[in-house]
């Protein structure tokens, strides 16, 4: 089995389709999916190089798979990483990357707006391992520079933030992070690689769940890892090894798929959502939409020099509190309540209650995440039966 050429001097979209690919002595159109746990050797001798290294070969699924492998080699090409490597699920990700660069007696500087599971990792998980942490408001550079110590390693963010589509400056960050001598961590998922590419803009990691945009229709889990070579191989390659949240070569091959019409379905998601962001905007009862390409939006000026598009996923507050929210939400018939986002089918969830119900009430209020918060993922259905559907919730909402 040989792989393909690298199609370095192509264009995203074709990358997406022929990226990475391996084709078997069968010649099949389609990428192969190979279920195994193990591989043979024609030697003895052949197996003791492979686990030297000096045979190139697959020895093991948790430490390697040819599926796998296309997964993780397209996905490099995409972002313009040297290296990738696959995980289970994207908080598997996030977890294995910032573990694999930090070390007791460390200290860690994070954005306050993230994910519930990321601020669990940063806030109680590390901190079990000697491991200090700082959250500032990732808009606030100065926040970071004050947060800055000797001992800081990492620097953490995403961008566009959960739930409140924050952009925050990924340039200035790496430079406070790199000045400090500490490495950036960027969560890309609401971007996705094809609107957003943290490593050209200076950040060191970059980390996305693959349960997203990336399968694109509700099915798998799975996350990867992004970065040079030389950090893959000094910072993740064993630890992934040796603790196992591989990716399973089936969901691999699930990913693989989703990457083939990645381009098309976050380019028609972004028009619904700018659209759908301005329809929400004047509809009686919603207070405030959040949306990164509308020129409300606090950080619209960030935003347009750091991102090609709006993206997929709009935040809107509703008069009224959680009462309204759950009206609103209730009332949706194309629309459906679900806590995942990037997928096919149009999604919208209470982050209040939902993905960041642990916080307490003070941190979701200090974190901007209002009781009339809700956090809509456009999906591909047509936009005027989104226009009508949001209109009628919002009328509902107000009853």
């Amino acid at each position: 089995m040989s792989a393909s050429d690298k199609p370095l001097n192509l264009r995203p979209a074709t990358r997406l389709v022929h990226g990475g690919t391996l084709r078997s002595q069968f010649g099949e159109t389609s990428e192969a999916l190979f279920l195994t746990q193990g591989f043979v050797y024609d030697s003895a001798e052949a197996a003791e190089a492979r686990f030297k290294g000096t045979e190139p070969g697959f020895i093991y699924a948790r430490f390697g798979n040819p599926t796998v492998a296309m997964f993780e080699q397209r996905m490099a090409l995409l972002e313009g990483a040297e290296a990738a490597r696959a995980t289970a699920s994207g908080m598997a990700a996030v977890t294995a990357a910032l573990m694999g660069l930090l070390r007791a007696g460390d200290h860690i500087v994070a954005a306050r707006a993230l994910f519930g599971s990321c601020l669990y990792v940063v806030e109680e998980w590390l901190p079990r391992f000697g491991v200090a942490s700082t959250l500032v408001d990732g808009t606030d550079l100065d926040q970071w520079r004050a947060a800055m110590r000797p001992n800081t390693k990492v620097c953490f963010l995403e961008s566009p933030t959960n739930p409140q589509l924050e952009i925050l400056d990924v340039a200035a960050i790496a430079e406070i992070a790199h000045a400090g001598g500490a490495r950036l961590v960027v969560d890309n998922v609401f971007a996705t690689p094809l609107l957003q590419q943290p490593l050209a803009l200076g950040a060191d990691v970059v980390v996305y769940s693959a349960t997203k945009h990336i399968d694109g229709q509700g099915r798998c889990l799975g996350g990867v890892i992004l970065s040079s070579q030389k950090m893959i191989d000094e910072n993740f390659h064993n630890p992934l090894r040796q603790t196992g949240p591989a990716l399973s070569p089936f969901n691999a091959w699930v990913m693989l798929k989703g990457l083939e019409t990645l381009p098309v379905r976050v380019a028609q998601q972004g028009a619904s959502a700018a659209r759908l962001a301005d329809v929400l905007a004047g509809l009686p009862g919603v207070a405030r939409v959040l949306y990164p390409f509308r020129k409300d939006h606090p950080q619209h000026d960030l935003a347009r020099r750091q991102m090609a598009g709006g993206g997929t996923v709009i935040a809107l507050d509703l008069e009224g509190g959680k009462p309204a929210a759950f009206r609103f939400a209730n009332a949706l018939r194309v629309v459906k309540i679900s806590n995942n986002l990037g997928d096919a089918k149009s999604l919208i969830t209470h982050p209040a209650t939902t993905t960041h119900q642990r916080l307490s009430p003070e941190a979701r209020e200090k974190g901007g995440i209002g009781e009339g918060m809700l956090r809509l993922s456009v999906g591909l259905e047509d936009v005027e039966d989104l226009i009508d559907d949001v209109t009628q919730a919002a009328q509902a909402a107000r009853a």
